[in-house]
């Protein structure tokens, strides 16, 4: 479970289990406060149109 701990400048102390890291503040909403519980997700749909952007770039590029 990832858990808004608290803000320090730009950054949010994101807390996993026992151990906290920073992520910028502009990763997150801007309605996110402490307390909040962060969900990540892996987007295989998204990842997949932006593999075929990039496919389609290189080969533009080596036309």
């Amino acid at each position: 479970m990832l858990i808004i701990d608290r803000f320090e400048g730009d950054y949010a102390v994101i807390e996993m289990g026992t151990k906290t890291f920073n992520l910028p503040q502009e990763a997150l909403l801007k309605t996110a406060k402490e307390g909040d519980v962060l969900e990540i997700i892996i987007d295989k749909e998204a990842k997949k149109d932006l593999k075929k952007e990039i496919d389609e770039l290189v080969d533009e590029l080596f036309e």
